[in-house]
């Protein structure tokens, strides 16, 4: 019953149109037996990882950025969770120690199996532009803004692409509003499916 309802999750139409994710991440999910309402997060966030990657991209084809890292991270990031269902629904970050450790276990390498432990930094410094992608995906697909996040992407713009910070600043904005319109979409897409 359950794989029925993750399977709806994984596939099933949605308003805006979410991308599926990748093969080997929704058999894992399957193989997992994870909650349904776990593979639609995924897939919305995901999905919004794309999107956020090509606008970023595309305005700045100076960055370096590895595209397939941010979106398996995406994929993958609260993979965890199929340990600590009640996160949920419920606060708490036990779930990102237990996905690096899953994810490992699933024969994932440390360097993307480290999106799952690292997403829910707030040390935004030390993290990578994919990391910080990642994370950016995971706030704002939602429609939540994270200041210090943005700044921090934002700096990273600034020296791929030698704007000035306020320049580059109304870009990100620019893109992450035109992102952020379908969120509410978005948030009832994952609620349709069961914790």
């Amino acid at each position: 019953m359950r794989t029925t309802a993750l399977h709806r999750a994984l596939t099933e139409p949605a308003e805006p149109h979410l991308r599926a994710l990748p093969e080997d991440v929704a058999a894992l999910l399957t193989g997992l037996d994870a909650p349904p309402r776990l593979g639609a997060h995924l897939r919305a966030v995901h999905d919004f990882a794309a999107r956020l990657v090509a606008g970023v991209v595309e305005a700045y084809p100076g960055l370096a950025v590895a595209a397939d890292e941010v979106l398996f991270g995406a994929a993958t990031h609260d993979i965890g969770k199929v340990a600590h269902p009640s996160e949920l629904s419920g606060p708490g970050s036990a779930h990102e120690s237990a996905g690096y450790e899953l994810l490992l276990a699933h024969g994932v390498g440390p360097r993307l199996a480290r999106f799952a432990r690292d997403h829910g930094s707030v040390a935004y410094g030390p993290l990578g532009t994919e990391d910080l992608l990642v994370v950016l995906a995971d706030k704002v697909w939602k429609g939540k803004r994270v200041p210090g996040l943005e700044d921090e992407v934002t700096v990273r713009l600034c020296a791929a692409s030698g704007e000035q910070p306020w320049e580059a600043f109304l870009r990100l904005d620019d893109l992450l509003e035109r992102l952020a319109r379908d969120a509410d979409a978005r948030l009832a897409f994952q609620a349709r499916h069961p914790v």
